[in-house]
């Protein structure tokens, strides 16, 4: 019988706090985290941080601004925090557009090679050690459930990182599911399908917007004719309302269009390896189908051409904690505020599943996501950041995008210095006591 055996050295590496991740979520708890003062290692599967932003392509900070009912209203701007310093760092290189209008809102566009470039600074000012290409595959515990680090891939062999706190900004909860700790996936083991998000160049930006406005949600005129040239069978497209968005490049739109599917018809769940690989190939199969469309039928695309496609497919949801608390579907609805609360978000529900994604909008106003929501209902010395979060099925379609990751991170990177510095439980912290924080660092939660 085959016995699994890796006869490499395992080298050991002690820490304050491990992150697991390099997204939004990730980046910010690692900077914060090693702001003040502690040992920090950022383990990330790719070779640069951004998660879904960057390897997903979907190119916008999202969640920054309110929403109103009033197109000529500019943007008011309800986040603040982490995600305005990276804003102000990654605009400084050059790397992020004016906001545009996206709806009832406005959001950002950014360059993904800056995203990465900013997201190095950041962490090499801090002295956070970042450890690229590698990827968690056990969790170390006392043999019960307090959790003591990781065990890691990497080229060069297994590396053994020993830590006071773990916080899994993984975005598929991998640590907690590894850990064998409360999770639960979507909506009954539903989820939003993948995307797969490309970038044109050769476009004549200028005809382009005077065809089709300002508003990077194409106009119905446009969807009508995808829906007409699909029908048709000229074309596979089977989503009409897509988004194109003009970047801070020249000549250039981000595009995010596609609807991945299985071809069983199932919204396909990318924890499953047979799902993910199944999305990346019909997901750039779809690109390709939409650009041929937009160079045949779009003002200002006749001679477009794909420049770039996401490393990955885009992943909106998989697996989330079970937390000491869950974001409600009518806590978003309502603008629901909370005295524990240590992110606020006025992005809408953006449910993608479907030939017409539903968005449903929050006017004027913000909800809050309480620190619960991140520290999982059992389990010490763990926590949760980014878009793994406790919350149900609509809600996360709403938390789960940039500003609102690089908030989460801002709390927790706070949580896991005290934790390590006062040696308590991360549960035992209260929200509370971290918004305090948080205002004082310009997050503008009160």
């Amino acid at each position: 019988m085959a016995q699994p055996v890796d006869v490499r050295a395992t080298e050991r590496i002690e820490t304050d706090v491990l992150v697991i991740g390099g997204g939004a979520a990730g980046v910010a708890t690692a900077t914060v985290a090693a702001r003040n003062g502690l040992q920090v290692v950022l383990v990330e599967r790719h070779g640069f941080c951004g998660g879904g932003a960057v390897a997903g392509h979907s190119g916008t900070v999202c969640g920054l601004y309110e929403a109103s009912d009033h197109p000529g209203n500019g943007p008011v701007q309800a986040v603040f925090g982490f995600a305005q310093q990276f804003v102000e760092a990654i605009q400084a290189r050059g790397g992020l557009a004016e906001p545009v209008r996206y709806g009832k809102t406005f959001t950002r566009v950014h360059d993904p090679i800056v995203w990465r470039e900013t997201a190095d600074a950041l962490l090499a000012e801090t002295g956070a050690r970042v450890i690229y290409h590698a990827v968690a595959t056990r969790a170390l515990t006392d043999g019960g459930e307090r959790i003591e680090g990781a065990e890691i891939w990497t080229k060069q062999g297994p590396l053994e990182v020993r830590a006071q706190v773990t916080v899994d900004a993984s975005g598929d909860a991998d640590m907690v599911a590894m850990a064998g700790l409360p999770s639960f996936i979507g909506d009954n083991g539903r989820v939003q399908n993948p995307t797969m998000i490309f970038r044109l160049m050769g476009v004549d930006v200028p005809a382009f917007l005077a065809a089709y406005g300002a508003d990077t949600i194409m106009p119905p005129a446009v969807s009508h004719e995808i829906a007409e040239a699909n029908a048709s069978g000229a074309y596979t497209l089977p989503r009409a309302k897509i988004w194109l968005f003009p970047t801070t490049r020249p000549g250039e739109l981000l595009c995010n269009c596609t609807r991945v599917i299985g071809a069983d018809g199932r919204e396909l769940n990318p924890l499953a390896w047979r799902d993910f690989a199944e999305a990346e190939i019909e997901g750039r199969r779809q690109a390709r189908e939409y650009a041929r469309f937009f160079r045949d039928r779009l003002a200002g695309c006749a001679n477009a051409f794909v420049n770039d496609m996401a490393v990955q497919v885009g992943v909106r949801q998989t697996r989330q904690i079970a937390g000491v608390s869950r974001l409600a579907n009518a806590d978003v609805v309502a603008g629901t505020k909370s005295a524990d609360g240590i992110a606020r978000s006025p992005w809408p529900i953006e449910l993608h599943a479907g030939e017409k994604p539903k968005v449903e909008w929050l006017l004027n106003d913000v909800y809050e996501v309480p620190y619960g929501c991140f520290v999982p209902a059992r389990g010490e010395q763990i926590l949760a950041a980014g878009r793994c979060l406790s919350a149900e099925h609509e809600a996360v379609a709403s938390a789960r995008v940039t500003a609102q990751c690089f908030s989460y991170g801002h709390a927790i990177g706070h949580a896991a210095t005290i934790a390590v510095r006062d040696k308590v439980a991360p549960r035992q912290i209260a929200g509370r006591d971290l918004r305090l924080i948080l205002n004082r660092e310009d997050a503008r939660l009160d």
